[in-house]
């Protein structure tokens, strides 16, 4: 085990309750947005039932390879796709499409705190499990809907993912190489950075909405889109492009707004350098050798130097390819530029902040071996956030939950034979 990591039991109890402890959440999402946004909350102390169709689960189960490992050394049937996003959950593998499986829904929403779904607009309401129903049975119910386009407009039916919204929505038009440059042209964020940001809008939407509840003792529906989250996400762009009438286009590595800020060659791979005021523009040109730079005419503030950025370049990687990253990155720090080299993700986690953050995590998953995963980023003083679960296998906590409810075994029985539910 890499010193980077902290291997935590599956079900360990943390030494303090995180913020949400207390929580309940009925989680009726799969895939990656709204999940993202609840493993957020679940690490943030939240009780997470997550409901699964009987049989194949969330279908990001099967988004592989990679897989987890078993104790055989082969690999499980558990994507790694869907280990990161899906810990401290608990997993019912319930029919929404029987009147039984419905009927178990209401009953975990009567004492729900916040439920998310994901569903094709209008499918939950054919189930009765849509927000004007279940907020009936529970009125302080947070009841949060992500799709791909909205609750209602002309495109609201419509499915949609990750990749299709970085082409609508713009990102993919700024996000590449320049057409008349060799690799030219749209290229796809290589993160599903639509679907992560819309988990992170949701989650806030919905803590601002506890703290709502907590003033007035209503529950509400929320709205979340990954269409109007990716044009929140463009903000600065579709800022440049309302004050100038420019319609913005690919740079490449160089940023539309600021120079020197962006990659240049050294003798041994590619090296960043983010110069982000005037003060780190004339410490730069100081360590470089070349004081005259800060008083050239075409380098005298942002704007003259954003009208000479290729020339300002070619300056710079002149001089910065004769020696290796490590030692412009040495200088760099002592004169207090932001620089560093381009890491792959291996050389990320060696990194000696990264391992001082403790980034890399273990649980103990229900296959006997250990579930890598990542840390949050979340640091509180006095109530931290916990990896109390692991991803959970199809059905898990099924009869646990069942239990929860009041069922007996006899009745979960025969639940499980008519398929309504499913064991884990």
């Amino acid at each position: 085990m890499s010193s980077s990591t902290a291997s935590t039991s599956a079900d360990s109890t943390p030494t303090r309750n995180g913020p949400l402890h207390g929580i309940r959440i009925l989680d009726l999402s799969r895939v990656l947005a709204a999940p993202w946004c609840m493993q957020i909350l679940g690490d943030l102390g939240a009780d997470i039932v997550k409901i699964e169709r009987p049989g194949p689960g969330d279908e990001s189960r099967h988004w592989g390879p990679p897989w987890l490992n078993g104790t055989d050394g082969k690999a499980t049937k558990e994507s790694a796709y869907f280990l990161s996003t899906n810990r401290n959950k608990r997993s019912v593998a319930v029919d929404l499409a029987s009147p039984d499986g419905q009927a178990l829904i209401r009953k975990l929403a009567v004492d729900a705190d916040i439920c998310i779904e994901n569903f094709k607009v209008g499918d939950l309401a054919r189930y009765g499990l849509d927000y004007a129903s279940l907020s009936k049975v529970n009125p302080r119910l947070i009841y949060c809907s992500v799709t791909g386009f909205g609750q209602t407009g002309p495109w609201a039916a419509r499915p949609g993912y990750d990749y299709l919204f970085q082409g609508m929505g713009g990102p993919m038009s700024v996000t590449g190489e320049r057409d008349d440059l060799p690799g030219g042209g749209p290229q796809r964020f290589g993160l599903p950075i639509v679907d992560l940001s819309t988990g992170m809008f949701a989650a806030i939407s919905i803590l601002a909405a506890l703290q709502h509840r907590n003033q007035t003792g209503e529950g509400q529906h929320i709205d979340i889109s990954l269409m109007s989250t990716v044009m929140a996400m463009s903000s600065g762009h579709l800022s440049n492009y309302l004050c100038s009438g420019k319609i913005p286009g690919r740079t490449g590595n160089d940023s539309p707004n600021i120079t020197p800020y962006g990659v240049y060659p050294c003798s041994d791979g590619l090296f960043i350098i983010a110069s982000a005021n005037q003060t780190q523009f004339v410490a730069l040109c100081n360590a470089l050798g070349h004081p005259e730079w800060v008083e050239d005419p075409r380098f005298l503030n942002n704007g003259t130097r954003m009208a000479h950025q290729k020339e300002l370049h070619e300056l710079f990687s002149r001089i910065l390819s004769t020696k290796p990253r490590a030692h412009w990155e040495e200088l760099f720090l002592k004169v207090g530029v932001p620089s560093g080299p381009i890491n792959n993700y291996a050389q990320a986690l060696e990194h000696p902040q990264v391992q001082h953050l403790g980034t890399r995590i273990g649980l103990q998953h229900a296959t006997g071996v250990e579930a890598p995963g990542i840390a949050s980023p979340m640091r509180f003083s006095k109530s931290p956030v916990s990896y109390r679960r692991a991803p959970p296998m199809l059905g898990q906590h099924t009869g646990e939950v069942l239990r929860e409810l009041g069922l007996s075994d006899a009745e979960i029985e025969q639940l499980v034979k008519a398929g309504t539910v499913q064991l884990g």
